[in-house]
């Protein structure tokens, strides 16, 4: 297994901290020393000294990495817009360094944008495991007995090498955590009320604060929601039908496209050869999870075009380079820290996987599987396991989702609005992809509407699919 398809391909009752000692720290003062980013010198970059342990919040320290524009129309200036970066794993002062485009013009003239690397991330003490030993990984289609055992002992003995690199921030990676950071960075900025918008495993982060801090939320996007309230079977399941829906639009779409590289044969059928040369060993550089894993994310933008053309040279693909360097970057670890997907033995891991080939014939081995095997027998307790979201005296929340989102389902968004009830708005694309706000021209006005004015779509509003170019 090339170590590079595990971990960049990867990553889609609650244990609360009490009160006590996230107010005990929020007595300090925090501040921010902005300087010009190095990359760019109109962006402005700085860090957050914040406790590595919110229960202890006068012992170690880490250092929170953030990065801000400034509103282009100070005149018109509402406030400040914090981004909720998603992965785990993806760094949101890269977002503010180098993509801008995710926002638009009207936000940018309207909001200073701010938004950091989670800890464990980029510039946040990341996570960071050697590279030799996640040269080793197991494949996280496991197979037999002895691969489950396996599985385990490699596990066990990547969280210690992993603790050993990164420090203690290892211990405290989970995004309940995170929810104190993001309070501390709200005070820094001098808001009285915090505007958020969470993508995708940022909308975990963003459901979690305002069940904290609901008071102190003053708007809450979240785009392409994460339902953290599921066990292991409907965890897979879920993921499994979203992505098999994913691949069917593929399909369909090949089928009424002629500029579609695929165009008039049976794409299922090919895809099937496809799976079983990749098991044989027969494409360079792909077996037949990484191969699905490639499929799950052509379908983020989606660029069906370019992945037709992909299918319809293989095997001509490269293999994956092993980074030459001593340790390397790991950010799964954070997703064992939120999520406790147990799975008893062998035998409950293949009756699993058969009902996930049942529900997704062709996308049989999704990228969750990967979840389930990285954190399979963890030696460190979840620190923030699934619960039902209780959130009670925050303003509406907008939820949005693409109705074929391949990564955070629909039925997750469907879920998570029917937990939160009247507290919550679900505005739908009918269309593909994940996300929203840059998909869909009517689902980034209403979402800058939201933001700027506080007018909440009405209930059950929906922005048309908008189908991408051949």
């Amino acid at each position: 297994m090339i170590v590079r398809s595990l971990t960049t391909l990867a990553l889609a009752a609650g244990l609360v901290l009490a009160a006590g000692p996230a107010t005990a720290a929020t007595s300090q003062e925090y501040a921010i020393d902005w300087k010009p980013c190095v990359k760019d010198k109109n962006a402005e970059c700085g860090t957050l000294e914040l406790p590595v342990n919110w229960k202890k919040p006068n012992g170690e320290k880490f250092s929170l990495a953030v990065a801000r524009r400034s509103a282009t129309d100070p005149q018109q200036r509402v406030g400040t817009l914090v981004f909720g970066p998603g992965g785990p794993g993806d760094s949101g002062v890269e977002r503010v360094v180098t993509g801008m485009s995710r926002f638009s013009t009207e936000l940018q003239k309207r909001f200073d944008i701010v938004s950091f690397d989670p800890r464990g991330v980029g510039g946040s003490s990341p996570v960071r495991c050697s590279t030799s030993l996640l040269g080793q990984q197991p494949s996280p289609v496991i197979r037999s007995k002895a691969d489950f055992r396996a599985t385990i002992s490699f596990n066990r003995k990547l969280a210690a090498d992993c603790r050993e690199h990164t420090g203690p921030v290892y211990e405290h990676l989970d995004t309940l955590s995170t929810v104190h950071d993001l309070d501390a960075l709200r005070k820094a900025l001098g808001e009285a009320k915090l505007t958020f918008h969470g993508s995708s495993y940022g909308t975990l982060l963003g459901q979690q604060y305002a069940e904290q801090y609901p008071r102190r939320v003053r708007a809450l996007v979240l785009e392409s929601v994460v339902d953290h309230s599921l066990g292991t079977s409907a965890f897979m399941q879920a993921q499994a039908v979203t992505e098999q829906e994913a691949f069917e639009q593929f399909v369909a779409w090949c089928g009424r496209t002629a500029s579609c590289a695929l165009h008039g044969q049976d794409v299922k059928a090919l895809w099937e050869r496809l799976l079983a040369r990749a098991d044989a060993g027969e494409l360079p550089g792909l077996n037949a999870f990484t191969l699905t894993v490639r499929a799950q994310k052509a379908f983020y933008d989606p660029d069906w075009a370019e992945f037709a053309e992909f299918l319809a040279q293989l095997p001509t693909v490269a293999a994956s380079k092993q980074s030459q360097q001593a340790t390397s970057a790991y950010p799964m670890a954070a997703f064992c820290d939120d999520w406790s997907l147990p799975v008893r033995n062998y035998a409950a891991y293949e009756k699993l996987q058969r009902r996930i080939t049942e529900l997704a014939p062709q996308m049989r081995y999704p990228r969750s599987l990967l979840a389930i095997s990285t954190c399979l027998g963890s030696p460190q307790k979840v620190s923030n396991p699934q619960h039902v979201p209780q959130i009670h005296g925050a303003p509406t929340i907008l939820l949005t989702n693409a109705r074929y989102d391949p990564a955070s389902g629909y039925n997750w968004a469907t879920n998570v609005a029917r937990q939160l009830g009247k507290q919550a708005v679900l505005l739908t694309y009918d269309g593909w992809g994940h996300g929203t706000y840059n998909s869909s021209p009517c689902a980034q006005q209403a979402i800058d509407d939201y933001l700027i004015n506080l007018v909440v779509p009405a209930p059950d509003t929906h922005c048309p699919a908008l189908e991408p170019a051949g």
